[in-house]
């Protein structure tokens, strides 16, 4: 840590100086009473026509906002504390916590090098001077204004092809303004017991829309979209920002993406070093003169250039392409996960000191997340998610067929439509315990009973929040696979509802069961109440599809489904390179 305006710093360790808040269960900086405040940290980077009031100050303020309408108090001494050691002694070194401990989850890799992440660390870590280092650009209405801890979300992760920083000169395009050369696609489940990781080929034809771009200015200027081009010149090429990559990401996949973090080639090296390297495996021998990558077969560990080597090589994997590349950056990023939630990194203030200062100088960010409090907010988030449940996975593409040798892919319309459908509604591509709520006994009751054959089922279907077209869809279901017959469509709610319900007279309550079966409806769903009656002017049972309906067939309380034959792993599973 740099010891610049800290007096006799070189004296201190800065992982002396964290302490163990018994009220939080977090480390807090604590300095000696008589040593010197930090210095003010540079102001951080700010996106073009943000003002100063909008950055704000570190200097003498004692108070800050990280969000609109909350402050920060400043940090305060605990009553009837320890006398603090003097200057220039080491006081006593945190205790080391384990299963309790604060994990930091950081995502990195890339064609050039990228980072989703790292924060989680108890307390703030210098929350003022690494806010300074996060930069942040305005992408206006394409992601969202805020992060909410409740909901699911999608982060897009982008790596680009621009040289910054000494050492560099070999990398990429010596003039390029920064392509999205590499991108994964982020999806946190809303109950955190999933994730998905998926990539997107930087060579996948795909048509960029219009967007809207905030200039230096402060003006917007709608850079016109192009049809039929490679994914990567969404980012840099005409002007184009990053919202442009989540617009277009949009324009492919139907997914809306939240926000973004974009990184350069200088992510991999700094981050991969502040972590003491990276262990990776590889089947062969790799000697590539390209990337000037060298590593015996089996297990190595890697850091700084070489791990930049490894996640940017072309030609040391498969055949030699983009989609071989994506699985060995996949495989890497496994294994810094595993070596960030490792103890060895976790209970070293030092080397989380180290991680958050490259990772926030690595990171740019959209403004709604370009604060220190909201990335740690994430990374929590992130690290409720169990590693076996984090697949990596990639969009289903083939060989553009337009071209006689094949160079760029396109989507793989018998298969991408399932695994974006899964995202969308936030379905695992791993097998999860679902997370059964404890419900009042007499709502469990609902579901305990005889049950009616499905034959004698007779329910009405209406769309009450679900995409178009699900109760014609979910009708087909029910009456050529499930043995409903004696259902129909009744269109569309009167109102969207959160949740699908089944409402039923309490003479239909053995057929209510059964469909609730059929269905995986919770008792909760089951509305006692009265029949209407159908078509034909019999008594039936309403069906309501809410926002959380998850597809024709799919059980309400699924947290998977079959998918179609996809390769994906997770962040759990050590893998070598091919």
């Amino acid at each position: 840590m740099d010891a610049q305006g800290r007096g006799r710093a070189d004296d201190i360790d800065p992982a002396d100086q964290w302490v163990l808040n018994p009220r939080t269960g977090e480390y807090e900086l604590r300095l000696p009473s008589s040593a010197p405040q930090p210095a003010v940290p540079k102001p951080r980077r700010s996106a073009p026509g943000e003002s100063d009031g909008e950055r704000g100050t570190d200097g003498a303020a004692r108070r800050r906002t990280t969000a609109p309408g909350r402050e920060v108090p400043p940090q305060r001494r605990r009553r009837s504390a320890p006398e603090e050691p003097a200057p220039g002694r080491r006081g006593r070194r945190p205790e080391k916590k384990k299963s309790t401990g604060k994990k930091i989850l950081l995502w990195t890799g890339g064609t050039t090098a990228f980072v989703v992440l790292v924060a989680g660390v108890g307390g703030y870590l210098y929350l003022k001077h690494l806010e300074g280092n996060v930069s942040t650009t305005d992408i206006g209405g394409a992601g969202s204004s805020n992060f909410s801890k409740d909901e699911a979300f999608n982060i897009l992760i982008i790596g680009t092809d621009k040289r910054t920083g000494a050492g560099n000169e070999g990398y990429g395009d010596p003039g390029s303004v920064g392509h999205a050369d590499t991108n994964i696609l982020l999806h946190v489940a809303k109950d955190r017991s999933n994730a998905t990781a998926m990539s997107i080929p930087r060579d996948l034809i795909v048509d960029i829309p219009d967007c809207p771009t905030l200039q230096e200015d402060g003006s917007e200027k709608v850079v016109p979209g192009q049809q039929g081009v490679r994914f990567n010149r969404s980012l840099g090429e005409s002007g184009r920002d990053a919202g442009c990559t989540m617009r277009t990401v949009k324009e492919v996949t139907g997914i809306s993406v939240d926000h973004f973090m974009m990184a350069d080639f200088n992510a991999v090296k700094t981050l991969t070093t502040a972590v003491d390297g990276v262990e990776v495996c590889v089947e062969h021998a790799v000697n590539d003169k390209q990337s000037k990558l060298v590593l015996p077969e089996g297990k190595s560990k890697v850091e700084g250039e070489q791990a930049l080597a490894f996640v940017r090589t072309r030609h040391a994997f498969g055949n030699h392409g983009d989609l071989d590349r994506i699985k060995a950056q996949q495989q890497f990023l496994g294994s810094l996960m595993r070596k960030m939630s490792s103890g060895d990194t976790l209970t070293s203030p030092t080397k989380l000191v180290k991680l958050a200062e490259a990772a926030t100088k690595a990171l740019t960010v959209d403004k709604p997340i370009g604060n220190v409090g909201t990335l740690k907010d994430i990374a929590l988030e992130l690290k409720k998610v169990p590693p076996k449940n984090i697949t990596f996975t990639t969009v289903p593409v083939k060989d553009n067929p337009a071209e006689k040798v094949p160079v760029t892919v396109v989507v793989d319309e018998a298969k991408a439509p399932q695994v974006f459908t899964m995202v969308q509604n936030d379905i695992s591509f791993t097998e999860v315990k679902q997370q059964q709520k404890k419900e009042a006994a007499a709502v469990a009751a609902r579901l305990q009973g005889t049950r009616s054959e499905p034959s004698e089922i007779r329910v009405r279907v209406l769309n009450g929040g679900a995409p178009g077209g699900s109760a014609g869809k979910e009708l087909l279901y029910l009456q050529n696979e499930a043995g409903v017959t004696k259902s129909e469509n009744a269109g569309n709610a009167p109102a969207p509802l959160a949740k699908t319900t089944l409402e039923y007279a309490p003479d239909q309550a053995d057929q209510a069961r059964a469909l609730a079966e059929i269905l995986g409806l919770s008792g909760a769903a089951m509305k006692p109440g009265e029949s209407v009656t159908n078509s034909q002017g019999l008594p039936t049972m309403t069906l309501t599809l809410g926002k959380d309906f998850k597809g024709a067939g799919v059980k309400l309380n699924a947290t998977s489904v079959e998918t179609p034959e996809l390769d994906k792993s997770t962040a759990d599973q050590v893998q070598c390179a091919s």
